[in-house]
C-alpha cells in the first residue's frame, strides 16, 4: 500500500491553538502499524501537548492517547497483528524491549517509553501510526466510542485496583465520581469489592449506586475518613481527585495494612501525616496506567461485564470544542472525538 491523505487537529506550538490540516499519513516503517482512527477520547493529559507542559515536546503536534480504530496496514515485523483488526492505542504508546526494565518484563516503565500524541502524532485525526507492542484488540461487543476512554482511564483505574491486593469483599472507596473515578467505581463493583464512593455532594449518591457502589459518603457533609473506619477501614482508597487536603485526609480512611492509590495528579504537593502509616503498615502508592496488554485485559472485563463510560461526543471537525469541554470540568464525564469513518 501507499500513503493515505486524511484530517488532522494539530496543535503548532507549545500554547497555540489547534489547526485543521490535510495531510499524508505514510506506510508504516518496522514495527508500525497505520491505524484508521473511529474514536478518540479527550483526556485531561492531553493538555500535556496543548500547553507543552512536558520537555522535549516536538511540534507540531497531533494530541489523543485515547485511540479505538481499525488496523489500516501493517508494516513489516509485525508478527501478531493484521489489516482489518479492531485495535485501540493508549497512553503507553510503545517500548523498546530491550531497557533494564523492558528486560524484567515491566514495559510500562519503559526507560525509553513512548506516549501517543506526545512523543508522536496522536488520535486528534483520521490516521495515527503507532508502534504494534502498544495495542489492544477490541472486542466484538464493545463499540469505538466506548472503547476509547476505557484506553486510558480505563486501563488506569482496572489495571490499578486488580492489583492492589485487595480481595472480593474487601472495601474500596473511590474518592471522585468524575472521568476516572465513574469508572473506578464501575469496576470495584464489578469485581466484588464492597464499593465506597465519595464525592461532593448529595445529589452524587443516585449516580454512585447506579454505578454499582454499595455506600455513598458526601465528603461535604461527613468526615468521610471517620465513615470509613464505621465500615471497618478501607483495604484500598482510590484517589482521582485533584484536590490535596481531600487526599491528604484520606489516610485516615484506611485500615490497617491500608493502600492509599493515587492515580490522579493532585494540582499541588501534599503532606502526608506519616505517624498513622508507620502505626499502621499503611502505604501510599503511586500508579501508572498499564501497557496494551493491559489495555486489552480492561476491555475484555469491560465487554464481559457491561462496564462502559458515560461520554458525550463530538466530530472531529469540532475537536478544538471537545477539548474546551473536557477542559471546562463540566462534561458527563468523558469526552470523545468520532471521525464518521
Amino acid at each position: 500500500m501507499s500513503s493515505v491523505t486524511g484530517r488532522a487537529f494539530q496543535v503548532a506550538s507549545a500554547g497555540g491553538a489547534f489547526e485543521l490540516v490535510e495531510r499524508e499519513f505514510p506506510s508504516p516503517g518496522p514495527g508500525l502499524v497505520r491505524i484508521r482512527v473511529q474514536a478518540c477520547g479527550v483526556c485531561h493529559s492531553d493538555s500535556i501537548t496543548k500547553y507543552g507542559l512536558f520537555p522535549g515536546i516536538a511540534y507540531p503536534r497531533v494530541p489523543g492517547h485515547e485511540v479505538a480504530g481499525v488496523i489500516d496496514e501493517v508494516g513489516p515485523d509485525v508478527p501478531v497483528f493484521k489489516a482489518g483488526q479492531r485495535v485501540g492505542l493508549g497512553w503507553h504508546g510503545g517500548h523498546c524491549n530491550y531497557c533494564t526494565a523492558c528486560r524484567r518484563g515491566d514495559f510500562i516503565l519503559c526507560e525509553n517509553q513512548k506516549i501517543s500524541g506526545i512523543s508522536y502524532d496522536g488520535g486528534y485525526a483520521d490516521y495515527v501510526i503507532a508502534p504494534a507492542n502498544a495495542l489492544a484488540l477490541i472486542p466484538d461487543d464493545l463499540s469505538d466510542v466506548d472503547a476509547a476512554p476505557l484506553m486510558c482511564a480505563g486501563v488506569t483505574t482496572y489495571n490499578s485496583l486488580r492489583h492492589s491486593g485487595a480481595k472480593p469483599g474487601d472495601v474500596v472507596a473511590i474518592l471522585g465520581i468524575g472521568g476516572l473515578g465513574h469508572l473506578g467505581v464501575q469496576f470495584a463493583a464489578k469485581a466484588g469489592y464492597r464499593t465506597v464512593a465519595v464525592a461532593r455532594g448529595q445529589d452524587k449518591g443516585v449516580l454512585a449506586k447506579e454505578l454499582g457502589a454499595h455506600h455513598y459518603i458526601d465528603s461535604t457533609a461527613q468526615d468521610f475518613a471517620a465513615e470509613l473506619q464505621k465500615l471497618g477501614g478501607a483495604v484500598v482508597i482510590l484517589s482521582t481527585l485533584t484536590d490535596g487536603a481531600t487526599l491528604e485526609a484520606a489516610v485516615g480512611g484506611l485500615g490497617p495494612n491500608g493502600k492509599l492509590i493515587i492515580v490522579g495528579v493532585p494540582e499541588k504537593p501534599i503532606a502526608i501525616n506519616t505517624i498513622p502509616l508507620i502505626m499502621g503498615n499503611r502505604q501510599v502508592h503511586g500508579w501508572a496506567s498499564g501497557t496494551g496488554m493491559d489495555s486489552e485485559d480492561t476491555l475484555n472485563f469491560s465487554a464481559l461485564t457491561g462496564v462502559k463510560p458515560k461520554i458525550e461526543t463530538f466530530p472531529l471537525d469540532r475537536a478544538p470544542d471537545a477539548f474546551a469541554r473536557m477542559e471546562s470540568g463540566k462534561a458527563r464525564f468523558r469526552v470523545v472525538i468520532t471521525t464518521g469513518a
